[in-house]
């Protein structure tokens, strides 16, 4: 098995494998942006991040913070051993539609009930989220929801050769 070798965060920057496990959901006042079709379809700055370690963040922002119409509930759910139940969204914005790739735990696990009324994005799927006016990149993995800014440095879960992890 492949062992990932931990980075050394410098200075403004954390390790995602200093994250816990379980993960740890925190309130940020960072402004949390996500674009779809040329338009900003939400916009945040009481948004929470789950944090696990080897993963970067995933934002969650409240579903009243996305534009009118840019939630759809879409078919399927998932199961995550911690968080519990999620259900879909299809996100809409500019005329573009995104298939799933918004998520909400309607009725989370204990010690996740911060997450009620939250939806996460998949940034992959989506024309650009931005932190604080950074642009994310994707964490890959195409099943993963992590946002990699500048703030956060890995390896991370999703990588090629990590599935062992």
């Amino acid at each position: 098995m492949n062992r990932a070798r931990r980075v050394a965060p410098g200075p403004g920057q954390e390790s995602v494998w200093d994250y816990p496990r379980p993960p740890r959901v925190e309130a940020t006042d960072e402004l949390v942006e996500v674009d779809l079709g040329g338009a900003t379809i939400a916009s945040s700055r009481a948004a929470v991040r789950v944090l696990e370690t080897s993963h970067p963040p995933t934002y969650y922002l409240p579903a009243t913070d996305f534009a009118d119409g840019a939630l759809h509930p879409t078919d399927g759910s998932s199961f995550c051993e911690f968080k519990g139940v999620a259900a879909y969204f299809d996100l809409v914005g500019g005329g573009s539609t995104a298939r799933r790739a918004g998520w909400t735990y309607p009725d989370p696990s204990p010690g996740f009930e911060m997450l009620r009324g939250y939806v996460a994005v998949m940034p992959g799927l989506v024309q650009e989220c931005r932190v604080d006016g950074e642009r994310v990149d994707a964490q890959a993995g195409g099943f993963y929801g992590g946002w990699i800014t500048g703030r956060v440095v890995g390896p991370f879960k999703g990588e090629p050769g990590t599935m062992g992890w």
